[in-house]
């Protein structure tokens, strides 16, 4: 249900120790990479020959569209996942969590005001404005719960889009990486409002830009639901969903179960601690808030039972979960929207995904790896410590759109018409 991060008690542990487990891992990094090479040797013999180039076999590919991956050169070759990793999940999930590498961004925040007082942050990469053409591709990240521009995967992912020339912005919802919280109130699963006025103020600021988004974990479910919403008026040209719970019911129901309740302790915590820098706007609430239940949640359903569900008006936990579900979203998709999921998900049961109706879908496709955790995706030329998997596999998916979208008129989708709001958006501060 949510993006994990590592929790903070034993942060500076990890990456204390994160350069001897590079050391004692070369030698299996240097042998998968060795194994790589010869893969993309056979490759190069198979191209050669009379066989149809198509994604591998290990992958499940799913969708109206999935012919166009046959021309995707990252997914010609097996999924594997790193030796040490690929009979575990859990290690899998915290090891990127722990020891995944951090990039250096230096990044240009803006703050928005929200029509309810509110404020959310943008992050854009520093110097963007002068070094990029004005009809750059613009692509939206969306973290995932508790998460922000300060998470290794946001960054990898950042760094990738902007090294094919893109312009990218991380949506910071209330009160993560430091975004400012100035009511009585964070977000949600179900509340696509900020995202709705992100899309148009990127839009107001880059007319003549072809507009994407990203989201992972929460911010996959806020996105698809988002784009269920809008239908055929989406002003975004294109979307990639990873590690999406998709149905909330589901994942609840995991969430509670072995192992899991790790996760489930850590994001309790993180959610307290956003909520404690806080406090002072919940004080003397009425109705239905349990205040004392989030500010001491042990558990994620604690704290959107005491807090969230109220501030959003669902009647319980029960009744918010099942219906802020972004599976029921994708029927109503009309842009390009690709599905990145790993069948071995803690966090986002792979039972949860609603294939059915992306296969019905003709604007979706669905990749599922056999492994890869939640946010973990340990695999690839940059294993272990490098970027996930699933990265050059989206930009390959939105360079495609893009060059599709090209075509055609701006902000368009297989030639159908999309709306382009281009309100102004008042701004709360913005600073560097």
């Amino acid at each position: 249900m949510a993006a994990i991060q590592a929790p903070s008690p034993f942060a500076g542990t990890a990456r204390r120790y994160a350069p001897r487990l590079r050391y004692l891992l070369l030698p299996t990094t240097m042998s998968l990479s060795s194994s790589v090479v010869s893969s993309r040797s056979r490759d190069r013999d198979c191209a050669d020959g009379e066989q149809p180039l198509l994604p591998h076999s290990s992958l499940e590919i799913a969708g109206a569209r999935r012919g166009l991956l046959a021309g995707f050169e990252s997914l010609r070759r097996p999924y594997r996942a790193f030796p040490v990793f690929a009979s575990n999940r859990h290690v899998e999930t915290i090891f990127a969590a722990f020891t995944r590498s951090l990039p250096a961004v230096a990044f240009r925040r803006e703050c928005l005001r929200t029509p309810d007082d509110g404020a959310v942050a943008l992050d854009w990469v520093s110097g963007d404005d002068r070094t990029l053409p004005g009809d750059a591709p613009v692509l939206i990240l969306l973290p995932g719960l508790t998460g922000g521009s300060q998470d290794t995967y946001v960054r990898h992912m950042l760094l990738r889009a902007r090294s094919k020339g893109w312009r990218v912005v991380v949506f910071n919802s209330r009160g993560c990486a430091n975004s400012p919280v100035t009511t009585a109130k964070f977000y949600s699963a179900s509340f696509t409002g900020d995202l709705r006025q992100v899309v148009d103020h990127v839009l107001s600021r880059y007319p003549q830009s072809n507009i994407y988004a990203a989201g992972w974990s929460l911010g996959a479910n806020i996105l698809v639901r988002y784009l269920g919403e809008e239908t055929d008026k989406c002003s975004l040209s294109g979307a990639v969903s990873m590690c999406n719970p998709f149905n909330l019911v589901i994942a609840d129901e995991d969430f509670h179960k072995g192992f899991n309740n790790v996760y489930d302790r850590a994001l309790a915590n993180s959610l307290r601690a956003i909520f404690k820098k806080h406090a002072l706007l919940f004080e003397g609430l009425d109705g239905e808030y349990d205040i004392p239940k989030a500010a001491n949640a042990k558990t994620v359903r604690d704290f959107d039972e005491g807090l969230t569900r109220v501030s959003f008006g669902f009647r319980s936990v029960d009744d918010y979960y099942s219906n802020s579900s972004s599976s029921d979203s994708i029927k109503n998709v009309s842009i390009p929207l690709l599905c990145i999921q790993a069948d071995n998900d803690p966090i986002a049961p792979s039972r949860g995904i609603p294939r059915e109706d992306i296969k019905a879908n003709p604007n979706c496709l669905l990749i599922v790896t056999p492994e890869g955790g939640h946010l973990g995706w340990v695999a690839g030329n940059e294993a272990p410590f490098g970027c996930p998997w699933t990265d050059p596999i989206v930009m390959e998916f939105l360079e495609h759109v893009h060059n599709e979208t090209g075509s055609t008129t701006k902000n368009t989708v297989f030639s159908e018409p999309q709306g382009v709001p281009q309100t102004s958006v008042p701004h709360l501060s913005e600073h560097v």
